[in-house]
């Protein structure tokens, strides 16, 4: 009887590893939940950028739209930048890209993302997190009204997109809920 307790108790702990992950996994339903508010952030932060970029946008009013848009960011997340000058892509913090970004040395900046879609579906990773990829396209155009210099680029990048189970408190009770966070924003060419 003794050494049938182990081989049982290795069946119970198989069995509930198994509910608990097939407890994880992605209703249809839900997967087009997590994939529209996936999307709908990358249009947040589109929106985000274009007013963190904008010359008219006050000082006070760009710290405040950067607060937000790195609550849409995970931990450690970096954006990328490219130019047509130069071969390289330089990968910065969020909030260093924004900051950077709020002071380019242009009199008018102008920047819109279009054509969002993913381009990788959600893929369940080992530590229960899933993960995709959305691209984007940004066009930028930045004018100097003294020098009279412009310069225009359109970038392609990829975003990757976490999603992960969550737990809030709600008037005693947990509820669990699937989040969604921005990851890496990698640059994958840039034309003009």
């Amino acid at each position: 009887m003794k050494k049938y307790i182990p081989l049982f108790l290795l069946l119970f702990f198989a069995t509930a590893a198994v509910s608990v992950a097939q407890s994880d996994n992605i209703s249809p339903a839900r997967k087009q939940a997590i994939d529209s508010l996936a999307l709908e952030k990358v249009k947040d932060l589109s929106k985000y950028i274009s007013i963190i970029g904008s010359k008219e946008t006050q000082f006070s009013e760009a710290n405040r739209v950067m607060d937000r848009a790195e609550e849409l960011f995970a931990p450690g997340a970096e954006m990328g930048v490219s130019s047509l000058n130069r071969k390289e892509i330089a990968y910065y913090k969020v909030r260093r890209y924004f900051e950077r970004l709020m002071a380019l040395n242009y009199d008018r900046v102008n920047i819109t993302w279009y054509d969002i879609h993913y381009i990788s579906d959600l893929e369940r990773q080992p530590d229960g997190r899933y993960v995709g990829v959305v691209t984007v396209y940004q066009r930028f155009e930045g004018t100097s009204l003294e020098s009279g210099l412009n310069y225009r680029d359109t970038t392609k990048k990829d975003i990757t997109i976490y999603v992960e189970k969550k737990q809030t408190q709600i008037a005693g009770r947990t509820i669990e809920f699937w989040d969604v966070m921005l990851g890496d924003i990698r640059v994958t060419e840039t034309s003009a």
